[in-house]
């Protein structure tokens, strides 16, 4: 019998977890019993367009469809009770980074999943990157000696707190919708958890429009041994900008480095989006998600499809019994992994605070 996927929060990127899903299902590997969303306007657009259940509540919905698993993607803040709602009756759980934004949560959602014994997966997708992936072996086979130090940036521009996210950017900042991709990716490359951060940030544009947030925060995260990673993160770029996301990566190691540029991949061009549009500059990343056309239906690719697919493959061997959650680990982001990435992010935002103070991990 195919295991039951559901979703819960089917916004922005939770439509990324609803074509995943429902392409796996057309494969019929999986059944996907439905999306769970309180805006009854989203609900009706997806049902309409991927032809699926749809709910007002996920509570109804884990009662009435009976998932195996289910992938998360409400706003961030919301993370915490669904996640543990949804483990404490055994389903496994994927869900969208960071997995909570606060430390308390995340050892809540970890305890929960611990007793149930059920997988809590976090979707850092950056992982499933096959420059990253790359990135990963290269240092694993000592290709640049022993990691020293390195840096990172992720940029928005402001249409995604602002049109993406009008009601809940001032619940977060650009540490945690974008920075905690690279702190999560830092962490996997190093292979050791952080000790202590400091960090900097500017709160002007955004607050400026009302939306109260900072601008722009930039991190340096600390690791054992003197190792440490500067990570700027910015979602206020102006629109003129000319890509979404500007994103790299650069690793310097004993003997070597590598630099990852994520957004600049040898395409860019000035085109016009339709005939007789104005036109403007383009930098595609379509190592990120493409969707094309299969035998009349849509195929989704990309490491954002990657990274969910992953989850339902990790359900399919937990629950066909040829794997158990021991013999998985180290294979996916755990819950032990977004613990640790919050609390980089809790303490990068005390940290900024405290005018830059350094903020040890261990204290939180």
């Amino acid at each position: 019998m195919a295991h039951r996927f559901g979703t819960i929060g089917g916004g922005i990127f939770g439509e990324m977890h609803i074509r995943a899903l429902t392409q796996r299902a057309r494969r019929g590997d999986i059944e996907y019993v439905g999306l769970a969303d309180i805006n009854s306007e989203l609900r009706s657009a997806r049902a309409a367009e991927y032809g699926i259940d749809v709910f007002a509540d996920f509570n109804e919905m884990l009662d009435v469809a009976s998932p195996t698993a289910v992938t998360i993607a409400t706003p961030d803040h919301l993370h915490r009770d669904i996640v543990v709602a949804c483990v404490e009756r055994g389903v496994h759980v994927l869900v969208e980074k960071p997995m909570d934004t606060d430390v308390d949560g995340c050892r809540e959602m970890v305890a929960a999943a611990d007793e149930s014994g059920v997988l809590l997966q976090v979707d850092f997708m950056k992982r499933h990157d096959l420059y990253h992936a790359e990135l990963k072996r290269i240092v694993e086979s000592g290709g640049i000696g022993d990691i020293q130090y390195g840096y990172a940036w992720m940029e928005d521009r402001i249409e995604v707190p602002t049109d993406w996210l009008p009601s809940w950017a001032s619940n977060s900042s650009p540490a945690w919708f974008v920075g905690v991709h690279y702190f999560d990716l830092i962490r996997w490359l190093v292979g050791r958890d952080a000790v202590a951060v400091s960090a900097t940030g500017v709160a002007q544009r955004l607050r400026s429009i009302g939306i109260d947030t900072y601008d722009s925060i930039q991190t340096k995260i600390m690791f054992p041994g003197g190792v440490s990673f500067t990570v700027d993160s910015a979602w206020h770029l102006p629109a003129g900008n000319e890509a979404i996301v500007n994103q790299g990566i650069k690793v310097v190691g004993s003997d070597g480095w590598m630099t990852v540029d994520s957004q600049d991949r040898g395409t860019r061009g000035l085109v016009s989006s339709a005939p007789g549009a104005p036109a403007s500059m383009l930098t595609p990343n379509l190592g990120l998600f493409k969707e094309s056309t299969e035998a009349g239906l849509p195929r989704y690719s990309g490491y954002a499809i990657d990274s969910i697919e992953s989850f339902v493959t990790n359900v399919a061997m937990l629950e066909r019994g040829v794997a158990d959650l021991e013999s998985l680990k180290g294979a996916y982001p755990s819950g032990k992994d977004g613990l640790e990435v919050t609390k980089i992010a809790v303490a990068a935002h005390r940290s900024v605070e405290r005018g830059g103070d350094l903020v040890s991990l261990g204290s939180l």
